[in-house]
């Protein structure tokens, strides 16, 4: 499960990015969450994923 709040989901993939995954890809799959509910929700708040820092900004 993750956070609802869009400020807490940040701080979470982010973290979770930086020391397990290499992707956001990979995330999405081994928590089996839609990566396009995890994009939607971090855009609300006008953070977007970047492939090369692998990390919202």
């Amino acid at each position: 499960m993750i956070p609802s709040d869009p400020v807490i989901l940040l701080s979470y993939v982010n973290l979770k990015l930086r020391d397990f995954y290499g992707s956001l890809s990979a995330l999405c799959d081994d928590l089996d969450v839609g990566e396009e509910e995890i994009v939607r929700k971090l855009a609300s708040i006008d953070y977007h994923y970047d492939e090369e820092k692998n990390q919202f900004v």
